[in-house]
């Protein structure tokens, strides 16, 4: 193995590692090596067999190297291009794997339709067939048709596809009105620091739903003389909490009402769905949800989810790090109107055309054309809110638009315990950040990019923002193991191509 090749899988291991949050120490006592030993391969300095780099692969839950099968994707970016032209956003990633769980719900068909093709749906589809539930897509791929089995086969379930996704969670809302007892694997999905699931068993008790968490898996067990008495207050404003005690009380035989309910889009979309499916739903859009329940759900739905306003927000940083002018069409303004709001006061040149209704009749739409401008850092801090604030999954790509920015951006990104310090991978790229401390970022602009080879950060959002930095850094950047953006963008590299983008996806020989 020659000593480049050496110097640049150190790298690589280096990068899986810090991304780990690992010490080489804590590295080496998973290997059974010393410290120094990892030191001298992470620095290029020894010969490293195929079976120590699996092996490290494996520890560090990064595939370094693939041997006989396809590997990892890898990103090669030709940056310093502008964009122009228009793009459409796709359907909410958050909305359909929503969906997908609400599908247990119901004994008759669903259709729902342009699912976003994405690995997050991919697992939740492994795991919906190997229980039973029979799923294809039709009308040339586009749609997604899904009928479920008489009895699900809890017994057979995909416990590796499931604890790649977090989603697996709301399983439990749909699952306690189906059986008395089941496991679930533990949720996985992006790295973003401990997140405990207290929240959805607060409000799921009151369904009768009892958790006990052993040996990787979750236990479900149900009483089913337990029902809620009183209005469920949900300890903490989330989005998937939210969706968990909606798809409870969906056939829970009564009226029950839900309080400090998160009112964010993928809310909405389930909403508007159950309602599809005969459950009359009262406070859509508000903090209070009555849902007025129906025991046996057994209908044939037809439902078209609403655009991703998180895919929007994606592609509007594009056109700003990258500085082009660029049409993003079918965008949810109800949920980016606060940042939008915020970017006006930094600068931002756009306009917005008149609304229109999405293909679910409900949510509205515009189309929004970004045209290059001159950013001053703003006043405040960015920081995020629940629905209607600023949105959690956006915070991030202000990181890159602040980079743009003349001045000293604050960025408290407080929801999540790991993913400020994902931010500061950008520093790799000729961004100046400076992390304050696990939940806050002092990001220095204007910036003058620089191309770099990285690994991919574990964490969606973060990924795509190190993605746009590279697309506005002059010369070839290389982003590996990009699984995780795969998780929630369909074809992000081929769409970003279409409008002057330069991204090559390859794999590992």
């Amino acid at each position: 193995m020659s000593d480049d090749y050496l110097v640049r899988i150190g790298k690589l291991i280096r990068d899986a590692r810090q991304h780990r949050g690992w010490t080489q120490t804590q590295l080496a006592e998973a290997l059974g090596t010393s410290q120094s030993a990892v030191n001298r391969i992470e620095r290029g300095n020894q010969n490293i067999s195929l079976e120590m780099i699996a092996r490290i692969g494996e520890a560090l839950d990064s595939e370094i190297v693939s041997l006989g099968y396809a590997g990892p994707m890898h990103l090669r970016v030709v940056g310093g291009r502008r964009l122009s032209g228009a793009i459409d956003v796709k359907t909410s990633k958050n909305a359909c794997v929503a969906l997908l769980c609400a599908s247990l719900l119901n004994k008759g068909r669903t259709v729902l339709r342009r699912v976003a093709r994405i690995e997050e749906v991919y697992r939740l589809l492994e795991v919906l067939n190997s229980i039973g539930v029979r799923t294809r897509w039709v009308n040339d791929g586009v749609d997604l048709e899904l009928v479920p089995p008489a009895e699900l086969e809890m017994g057979a379930i995909d416990a590796e596809a499931a604890v790649r996704t977090r989603s697996i969670i709301m399983f439990l809302g749909p699952l306690l009105h189906r059986m008395d007892h089941f496991k679930l694997p533990y949720a996985g999905g992006c790295d973003l620091g401990t997140r405990t699931i207290e929240p959805h068993m607060i409000a799921l008790r009151r369904f009768g739903l009892d958790i006990a968490a052993t040996e990787g898996q979750y236990h479900a067990q149900v009483d089913r003389s337990v029902r809620p008495d009183r209005p469920i207050v949900l300890t903490e404003r989330g989005d998937t909490v939210t969706e968990n005690a909606l798809l409870a009380a969906a056939r829970h035989d009564g009226v029950t009402v839900i309080r400090n309910a998160s009112s964010n889009y993928m809310v909405q979309d389930l909403c508007f769905f159950l309602e599809a499916l005969g459950v009359k739903v009262e406070g859509i859009g508000t903090t209070t949800l009555t849902v007025h329940g129906v025991p046996n759900i057994d209908v044939d739905v037809d439902y078209s989810p609403s655009e991703d306003p998180v895919e929007a927000m994606s592609l509007l940083a594009a056109a700003v790090v990258t500085e082009s002018e660029l049409t993003v069409r079918r965008v949810p303004i109800e949920f980016l109107e606060i940042e939008l709001a915020v970017l006006e006061e930094m600068g931002l040149d756009h306009d917005r055309s008149p609304e229109y209704c999405a293909d679910n009749g409900r949510t509205r739409l515009v189309d929004l054309t970004v045209r290059p401008s001159k950013l001053e850092a703003p006043i405040d801090k960015i920081h995020p809110m629940p629905f209607p604030g600023l949105n959690i999954d956006n915070v991030p790509f202000f990181a890159a638009i602040a980079a743009t920015a003349q001045g000293k951006t604050l960025i408290h990104d407080w929801v999540y315990d790991n993913r400020a310090i994902y931010l500061t991978d950008l520093n790799r790229l000729g961004g100046r950040l400076q992390l304050l401390d696990p939940h806050r970022v002092l990001v220095e602009g204007p910036t003058r990019w620089r191309a770099a080879e990285m690994m991919c950060p574990p964490a969606l959002r973060p990924a795509v923002v190190v993605l746009l930095a590279m697309m506005a850094a002059e010369g070839t950047s290389v982003l590996r193991n990009v699984y995780v953006i795969n998780r929630g963008y369909e074809d992000l590299a081929e769409r970003l191509n279409s409008i002057g983008a330069q991204i090559e996806i390859f794999r590992d020989i």
